[in-house]
């Protein structure tokens, strides 16, 4: 590992997850850096414009550059042109925002989103990350692996609790894990927002791996345990609609 691009990459990474921006002294304390470390690193992150320092709130941003680089892997990958046709009808079908996830050590990132038209809506900004075991996504993703693999991705990312309801131990994931295999889809039960229930699919490709998940998500008074069943039938489907225009058929 060279230490000065893992630090840069760990700033950039903090400063994508600040919409509003950040000051030196807090990026530099977010990723364990001294304040003048991170100020070399940023401002040389900044004259190729991956970053950005706007002098009137003295705060740094992500910068252009790191967009268009970001917007490679979409490209790459193949997957977003092809889904959002899919994720607004699923957003128009079930009245709530349409999500599409990909793994990334660890976490699921959303790579694309279609907002619900409802006043009140479930919100996750492009680029956004939530620990696997709190997701919907992240949870049917690793269904499809073997028992191994999930117990060894619990070992090394471990369990993080973002509400109450987070699953916290190893046998209660593995049991929800029995749940998603069974049923063919995964619920995020309020486990990463309160008052906000999520509904999930996995989309493989013609190999049968899983390259991505679908998801709807909600306010939990809409997102019911009884409107689930019928939700999750209507998320499989577009899952495997993708799943079928990523494999060419």
């Amino acid at each position: 590992m060279v230490q000065s691009v893992d630090r840069a990459l760990a700033l950039i990474e903090h400063l994508a997850e600040t919409a509003e921006g950040a000051r030196l002294s807090d990026a530099a304390r977010a990723v364990g850096l001294a304040p003048s470390t991170a100020h070399r690193l940023l401002t040389t992150m900044e004259q190729r414009g991956f970053v950005q320092f706007a002098t009137a709130t003295g705060r740094w941003y992500v910068g252009r550059r790191a967009f268009a680089v970001g917007t490679a892997f979409t490209r790459r990958e193949n997957i977003v042109a092809p889904a959002l046709p899919i994720l607004r009808r699923l957003r128009d079908a079930t009245r709530e925002t349409a999500n599409l996830g990909v793994l990334e050590d660890g976490v699921v990132r959303t790579v694309a989103q279609v907002e619900s038209r409802e006043i009140m809506r479930a919100i996750a900004s492009p680029g956004g990350r939530t620990p696997v075991t709190c997701s919907g996504m992240g949870k049917a993703i690793v269904a499809s692996w073997p028992d191994a693999a999930i117990e060894a991705l619990v070992a090394r990312h471990g369990l993080p609790p973002k509400t109450p309801r987070s699953l916290t131990s190893a046998g209660a994931l593995m049991a929800e894990i029995a749940r998603v295999r069974a049923q063919g889809y995964a619920v995020d039960d309020e486990e990463f927002v309160a008052g906000m229930r999520c509904v999930a699919a996995a989309v493989f490709s013609a190999a049968g791996e899983p390259v991505c998940a679908i998801s709807i998500s909600g306010l939990a008074a809409r997102v019911t345990p009884a409107a689930v069943p019928e939700l999750a039938g209507v998320v499989m489907k577009a899952a495997e609609e993708l799943g079928g225009k990523l494999s060419g058929l």
